[in-house]
């Protein structure tokens, strides 16, 4: 187990393109006696991104896979890109008997019929690829003959539509889920650095917890709410009050410094908002109370770092401290269960019975005191995505989860530690590593 990986590479490192192994999708068409597997989206799109690693417009693009052949149907103006990102960054030198492709799949980008919808382009290309059908100006072709076409889950309703109507049946497939699902050596590299990424804009935090200071009475008194008690007192650093929403900006401004975007994700909640799993409000930090920082950027090809700790400045050693104790042990107990032939919900069972070891509700409901979620999830180019691990998924090698016990009382704050790891042939990586303890410390 290392925070490094095992080839030796750093972030300095320049990337390998990043390649899909459509193969798989070929396969399932051929498994399922389809036609053709078909696929909408946009850059937003993170089944769409996975398949064709086309990252722009906002505007749908359209990609088509029947056995052996690839087909991008991009949108006006993003033909040069989506021939880079699509076709030649899946091109391989094979050994002289001209240009082939690292899966065996030919691609090629079209963006003829750019002004229909995407789904209408789609059907379009099914019936050139399957049988050359010319097509007329709005998409239609003379031919009513049903396919059967293989579409993910994701595919836009519209789409789906469009590509009923020109005669096709359509067939959920998880071949792209299960491809996801297990990350390959580059996409790997990819969640290093961004984890990486994520630990610097940690540090950042927690150096700024540690130099901040408790207000005065007189200060405390200035700028004490109505509604607020005077037992924990307001934190001052750099010459102003300590919010939630200041902490996020010097986070972000060091994720920003390291090439990656916070994308809304930097969740920090301080005393009762540390609770609240996903708090990206305004409120102030006091001595004493929790602040739960939860950081999740987005990095290169869009993979995402995840990443919690919890810190407490002039801390009492309370409820704070006993749960910061029972949430490490259960963090500890679940990395223990992890390697490949595990079951996922074996990892959230111990660590919810750690928990309840140190007398917390390992089953609390939303809202209730104890822990109240899973202990992960997966992450690659989705935030949450398979396997869960709260579920019956076998883990194997290639899964990248994050682990995240942690408990919460409404009335008093949260604590969670979240790392993010990924299972190997023996064990688990934690794609980065980052110290713990409840009170902060300049890093």
């Amino acid at each position: 187990m290392t925070g490094e990986p095992a080839d030796g590479r750093n972030s300095s490192d320049p990337l390998e393109p990043l390649r899909t192994d459509l193969a798989s999708v070929s396969d399932a068409v051929r498994n399922a006696d389809a036609d053709a597997f078909v696929a909408v989206g946009d850059r937003f799109a993170a089944d769409h991104r996975y398949l064709t690693r086309f990252a722009g417009p906002d505007r749908a693009s359209a990609l088509v896979v029947v056995p052996g052949r690839a087909v991008l149907c991009a949108p006006a103006l993003f033909g040069e890109q989506a021939e880079r990102e699509f076709v030649e960054s899946a091109r391989l030198d094979d050994g002289g008997d001209g240009p082939g492709f690292h899966d065996g799949i030919v691609r090629s980008v079209r963006t003829d019929g750019v002004g229909g919808h995407a789904g209408e382009r789609a059907a379009a290309a099914v019936d050139e690829l399957i049988d050359g059908a010319e097509t007329d100006g709005d998409g239609e072709t003379g031919e009513t003959n049903e396919r059967t076409l293989l579409v993910p889950a994701s595919i836009p309703h519209d789409a789906a539509v469009y590509l009923q109507r020109a005669g096709n049946a359509l067939q959920s497939t998880d071949a792209v889920t299960t491809a996801r699902a297990r990350k390959t050596s580059d996409e790997l590299d990819r969640l290093r650095r961004v984890q990486r990424a994520t630990a610097a804009g940690m540090a950042r935090a927690e150096t700024v917890l540690a130099e901040s200071k408790a207000a005065s009475r007189s200060e405390a008194e200035a700028t004490e709410s109505a509604d607020c008690g005077p037992s924990h007192e307001p934190l001052r650093w750099n010459g102003g009050s300590l919010t939630t929403e200041r902490l996020r900006r010097e986070v972000n401004a060091t994720l920003a410094a390291r090439g990656v975007r916070d994308a809304g994700n930097t969740v920090i909640g301080a005393g009762s908002s540390a609770a609240d799993l996903h708090y990206v409000g305004d409120d102030p930090i006091r001595a004493g109370e929790t602040v739960l920082l939860d950081v999740s950027p987005r990095g290169p090809d869009g993979y995402y770092g995840d990443m919690t700790r919890t810190f407490v400045v002039d801390g009492d050693g309370g409820w704070e401290r006993r749960a910061y104790v029972a949430v490490e042990a259960a963090r500890e107990a679940a990395l223990a269960e992890i390697e490949p032939g595990v079951t996922a919900a074996t990892v959230h069972a111990e660590a919810a019975a750690e928990l309840a070891a140190y007398g917390f509700d390992p089953n609390a409901t939303e809202g209730a005191a104890g822990f109240t979620h899973g202990t992960g999830h997966g992450v690659g180019v989705s935030l949450h995505e398979p396997p869960s691990l709260s579920g019956g998924t076998e883990l194997k090698p290639g899964h990248v989860v994050t682990v995240e016990p942690g408990v919460y009382d409404p009335a008093i704050g949260g604590v969670r530690l979240e790392d993010l790891v990924a299972v190997t042939e023996d064990g688990y990586e934690l794609l980065a590593e980052y110290p713990f303890g409840i009170v902060p410390q300049k890093r």
